[in-house]
């Protein structure tokens, strides 16, 4: 017999791992991405709604969870197995599902409260005061949870019915196949939250791919499975059976527990209810379940059991998927960093070589000091340094855009595009370094003697020439010492040359930081992954 821990240490390195879970973040669209979102959100609707409260809770109400497809007849099986109305039924409820849990009184509380389903609001209508309960009393009637309020577009309506034996529960969830994504969400929340999954299908759509997907599932987490063959009619009965029998079997499902409700005049539109004996044999096995120990120990066991061990494989390939995650954020931030690390290399080399000593720039310095000013040259030179940096940001822009067209984690980001900001940014920032290097000008010349000083302007204009003009600009430096002297031009060039480089690395670093800014916003770091492994092996020591 399985029997379940609920050791305090248990629980809290359950707690620990869950935490680590919903802390992963997969914003990358990768090719895995995809899978391993929808692992997570199982994992987490498998602790926060079922491991979790049925370890704190082993003594609760065993919760079967009626799932299927549209049409299958969930609600009037529940309908049914009650003896009345409570589940609204019929072909157009799948565009708006609302879940219904029906328990017997005794076991209202339990699910009064957020003890599972924590992120439904609750909505207790007694039978036959629907239409005498205003709609601010119904709203009192909802749970909220220790953590805050549950989401209230998302309802859990909570019938109670003395026909139902204590220590059992029933849920009617939305369609799987539902039109509507938040219904086949939900019906995936309300099945992971169950101790038996009670899987219903029909004559004609038994060999359907989604209830066999979560035939797959439920054997793979080891879960206390039924199966329900609904509306069969009674001339193929048998074969429908074998051959379903068949099926089952093939998926190595043979052992699961078979019923078979015969297609009646009842099941015609989902209204009415059938006579009890065609649900009898199943009422019985779940009232089974539900009032003998060693079957609720079994089948609660099991089910716990099974999703416990399912986390030693399904833990690993989450981290996996987080490490890709970080392997291709790592990819996209290295293809930036890369690019404007050339660009900054070529900026340099450009530099001294004189490329900003070219057009305008130069004609204005072949005329200084006759026919060009100090303010002109000095403007020119400003202009030509921001047109080399808008030039070096493009590129770098149109080799990040290259490398990330081959990257398939890039859809996450936009794709670097010419921004219309840039030059003026760059501009402002060239114009703030040309004012420091007139501060530094005018610091030097008021140093000097009134009589034999130069004008500061002058010297910037000089100064400027030959911090950017290289090769093309060798006279400016000589210039320079024949107005301030041979040291305090070395000086005076040694500090220029530092701000040319922090300038520079500060302009590309900006431009670099603005690229990488939509990749860090999403967060996608290393740390998960270990923290997920950690977590598992800390809950596996604890097992």
């Amino acid at each position: 017999m399985v029997t379940l821990d609920v050791r305090p240490q248990l629980l809290d390195a359950l707690s620990a791992l869950r935490d680590r879970v919903a802390a992963v973040r997969l914003p990358l669209p990768l090719p895995g991405a995809p899978r391993a979102r929808q692992t997570r959100s199982e994992l987490l609707a498998q602790l926060d709604d079922y491991l979790v409260p049925r370890l704190r809770a082993p003594e609760a109400p065993v919760l079967a969870v009626i799932g299927g497809s549209t049409g299958a007849g969930k609600s009037t099986l529940v309908n049914s197995l009650v003896g009345r109305q409570v589940s609204e039924a019929g072909v157009l409820r799948p565009t708006t599902r609302t879940p219904v849990l029906v328990c017997h009184p005794d076991d209202h509380h339990w699910y009064a409260g957020m003890r599972v389903l924590p992120d439904l609001m609750r909505v207790w209508l007694p039978h036959g005061e629907e239409e005498l309960l205003s709609g601010t009393a119904r709203d009192r009637d909802r749970g909220h949870g220790a953590t805050g309020a549950p989401d209230p577009t998302r309802e859990l309506r909570i019938e109670t019915v003395s026909t139902l034996p204590r220590g059992l529960a029933l849920l009617d969830a939305p369609d799987i196949d539902s039109l509507v994504v938040e219904n086949r969400t939900l019906a995936a929340e309300l099945i992971c939250a169950a101790d038996i999954w009670v899987m219903v299908t029909t004559a004609s759509r038994y060999a359907d791919a989604i209830p066999w997907h979560l035939l797959r599932t439920a054997k793979e987490y080891d879960a206390t499975l039924v199966t329900v063959l609904d509306r069969v009619p009674h001339q193929l009965l048998a074969e429908v059976s074998r051959q379903y029998a068949a099926l089952l079997t093939r998926a190595g499902l043979g052992d699961v527990p078979r019923f078979t409700v015969p297609e009646l005049p009842e099941s015609a539109g989902g209204g009415g209810l059938l006579p009890a004996s065609a649900v009898a044999p199943l009422y019985a096995w779940l009232a089974h379940r539900a009032q003998d120990p060693a079957a609720r120990q079994q089948a609660v066991g099991r089910t716990a059991v099974g999703v416990l061990e399912s986390l030693s494989r399904r833990m690993p390939e989450l981290a996996s998927a987080v490490a890709a995650q970080h392997a291709a954020a790592v990819r996209l931030t290295t293809a930036v960093e890369e690019a404007y690390l050339r660009e900054g290399k070529r900026v340099r080399a450009r530099l001294q070589a004189g490329a900003v000593l070219a057009g305008d720039a130069l004609t204005r310095w072949r005329g200084y000091p006759l026919d060009t000013t100090a303010d002109e040259l000095l403007d020119s030179l400003a202009e030509s340094l921001t047109a080399l940096l808008q030039c070096a940001v493009a590129a770098a822009d149109e080799r990040i855009a290259e490398a990330w067209r081959r990257e398939p984690a890039a859809g996450a980001v936009p794709l670097p595009t010419p921004d219309p900001e840039a030059g003026e940014r760059i501009g402002i920032a060239v114009r703030r370094w040309r004012r420091v290097v007139e501060e530094l000008a005018e610091e030097e010349v008021g140093h000097m003697e009134k009589q034999s000083a130069p004008a500061a302007d002058a010297v910037a204009a000089l100064l400027v020439a030959a911090l950017l003009g290289g090769k093309r600009a060798r006279q400016a430096g000589d210039r320079l010492a024949q107005r301030i002297g041979v040291h305090a031009a070395v000086r005076l060039r040694d500090r220029g040359n530092e701000l040319v480089t922090s300038h520079l690395d500060k302009v590309l670093r900006t431009e670099r930081d603005r690229r990488l800014a939509p990749l860090d916003a999403l967060e996608v770091t290393p740390e998960p992954q270990a923290e997920l492994i950690a977590a598992l092996s800390v809950l596996q020591k604890e097992r």
